[in-house]
């Protein structure tokens, strides 16, 4: 006799004993994993999460967010002086979802884009990390430093994969300063680097050699209906 479990004080149930049906019972809410891969690289203010998803009512934010606070997803806290701002961010449970994300991300980067949609700078740090190609490398790669607009980032490659920090970065090799679309669009191939820098839409400092080849370490998804065409990014 199958049991209904009650969760977070509702009754949610596919009737089914499984893991995964009981993982679909806590994040398995449209827009739930959206908001976890928003708070991947670290801790967001409500307004923060609501800019990297634009099409989410506030409303519907504001019950998921409580939904994954009761599955032990999320957690609230208050930041110290002089912030005093209160954030959100993933439970050690919460990150236990990554490699999922990541899988999922690897999964439907192969999927038909759609005709419209943007990628917020969260996204698009998970749409590296799903994408990146070692290629003949066999060591760790010097970290590079992303500044995209007023987001900061460092990534380290390397043959295991694509590892990216939220942060400034104090000992990376190089740093490459653009935004969030001319990234996409040059490291898919859509726009040659080299045209991004005669434009000014993208600045190297530091070693250009770690730079280009961090920049050219990724391989665009081959999906059906691809046009050619690079979707929104910021």
């Amino acid at each position: 006799m199958c049991k209904r479990f009650r969760y977070a004080g509702r009754v949610r149930s596919y009737d089914d004993l499984c893991g995964l049906a009981r993982a679909l019972a806590a994040v398995g809410e449209r827009w739930a994993l959206l908001v976890v891969r928003e708070l991947l690289l670290g801790p967001k203010r409500f307004s923060d999460l609501s800019r990297g998803l634009p099409t989410m009512s506030q409303n519907v934010l504001s019950a998921r967010l409580r939904e994954l606070e009761r599955a032990g997803v999320v957690t609230r806290r208050v930041l110290g002086p002089p912030a005093s701002a209160r954030v959100y961010e993933l439970t050690p449970r919460g990150r236990e979802l990554e490699e999922s994300l990541l899988a999922l991300g690897r999964w439907g980067s192969r999927q038909p884009l759609p005709a419209t949609g943007q990628l917020s700078v969260d996204a698009l740090m998970l749409a590296l990390r799903t994408t990146y190609d070692p290629g003949p490398a066999t060591g760790p790669q010097p970290p590079v430093g992303l500044r995209l607009g007023a987001d900061r980032f460092v990534a380290e490659a390397g043959p295991a994969g694509l590892r990216v920090t939220r942060g400034a970065g104090e000992r990376c090799a190089a740093t490459v300063d653009t935004d969030p679309r001319t990234l996409l669009e040059v490291v898919y191939g859509y726009l040659p680097r080299d045209e991004a820098e005669r434009r000014g839409a993208l600045r190297v400092t530091g070693e250009r050699q770690a730079a280009e080849r961090f920049l050219g370490s990724f391989t665009r998804p081959v999906t059906t209906g691809d046009a050619g065409a690079a979707p929104a990014a910021g």
